[in-house]
Formats: C-alpha cells, structure tokens, sequence
C-alpha cells in the first residue's frame, strides 16, 4: 500500500524526521531559501525522472515547492514510480515561512 499525502506544515515537520526532502523549485527559487536537508530536483529539468530514480523507494520521502502545486504533480508521479510513502507540503514554501518555520541559505 502506498501513501501519498497532501499535508500540512505541522505535518508535514513530523514527518520530515527519517525521510528523504525534496525541493522540486527553480534553482533561483532555491537561492532564496531552502527548508534544511533538502535536495533540489528542479521539475522542470529534463533529469527532473533521473533524478528521482536516485531516491530510495522503500524511505519515506517528504516534498515541497512555492505553493504546493508542482510537489503535488511530483508526488503523483513518484507514486506512478513506485514510491511507499511520499508527503507534499500543502501550500508549500509560503505555508511554511507563513508558519515561522526555519530555512536556510543554500
């Protein structure tokens, strides 16, 4: 049975702990500010598939973008690859920062 879930930022921080982070941003969007841990798998990159076969399949894995759209297309699709268990962060990148949650300089 796999999961895949649209989550909120609460949520979502439980879930962070043991999985794998994915930004699916533009690396200018990244420059900006990144939730700590994360990799940049840019969904628009032609590599954007390669790069997603890198993942462990069997870890959970615990995605973002700005608003929650492109991490949800994301998640469906690492749902079409296999994944058991993917969370997308409802309203992404502005949810969390709306919530003072930390991020990062890359």
């Amino acid at each position: 049975v796999s999961i895949a879930e649209n989550v909120n930022v609460e949520e979502f921080a439980k879930h962070m702990d043991g999985a794998q982070l994915l930004d699916v941003r533009t690396p200018d969007e990244w420059n900006d500010g990144i939730i700590e841990g994360a990799t940049l798998a840019n969904i628009y990159d032609a590599d954007f598939d390669a790069k997603l076969a890198k993942l462990d399949k069997e870890k959970p894995v615990t995605v973002y973008c700005k608003s929650g759209g492109r991490s949800g297309q994301a998640m469906a699709k690492m749902q079409e690859l296999g994944f058991k268990e993917v969370y997308n962060l409802k309203g992404g990148m502005g949810a969390w920062q709306g919530a003072d949650m930390p991020t990062v300089k890359p």
